[in-house]
């Protein structure tokens, strides 16, 4: 069956986003960069919401580094509100449910999957028990005062297994997990 691996880039205080700052904080270096172009997944079908489908396409055409890899991805883009077709080259647009989605690719295709951002998205497909890894690559900011998209808000309760861990450029971290939905805290079913 094939994998679905959710990816998410954070402050450190667990935002995707602060008013001001620009992309990875102004933080990615050598060692993140060289990781990105290395694509990990390289093969993996992008999954994207609507909203970063849009950032993605704009950072993309304004050649933000490490972003340049994209643009050769299949791409599949879940929203009621784009229509097709897409602009951006190898996208595919889903105007029907997500999850209903992705459980048929991942039954019914050979081809692993992976997210890029898309909070909502992301979120669904966990609460749906359809995620097999949960990387997460944190930056050493705290944007308390400026933050937007906090990521976790609205999730299920999650234990997270470590597979994997990593350190980028002596100060960026990336951590990978096996998560596993939960009724509620341990002990209290």
């Amino acid at each position: 069956m094939p994998e679905l691996v959710v990816d998410f880039i954070t402050s450190l205080d667990g935002y995707a986003s602060a008013e001001g700052w620009p992309g990875w904080w102004g933080l990615e270096g050598p060692d993140y960069l060289a990781w990105l172009a290395e694509s990990p997944e390289k093969d993996y079908l992008v999954l994207l919401g609507a909203n970063t489908y849009r950032l993605m396409y704009g950072l993309t055409r304004e050649g933000e580094p490490g972003t340049d890899v994209l643009g050769g991805m299949s791409k599949v883009v879940f929203s009621r509100a784009l229509t097709g077709p897409l602009q951006w080259e190898n996208s595919t647009l889903v105007a029907g449910d997500a999850v209903d989605a992705v459980r048929e690719m991942r039954h019914t295709g050979a081809r692993s999957m992976r997210t890029i951002g898309s909070l909502a998205l992301c979120r669904s497909l966990l609460t749906a028990g359809l995620v097999d890894r949960f990387r997460v690559v944190i930056f050493p900011v705290i944007t308390g005062a400026t933050g937007s998209e906090r990521i976790y808000d609205g999730y299920p309760d999650v234990a997270l297994d470590m597979t994997n861990s990593r350190t980028f450029d002596g100060q960026i971290q990336l951590v990978e997990y096996r998560p596993r939905v939960l009724d509620g805290p341990p002990g209290t079913s």
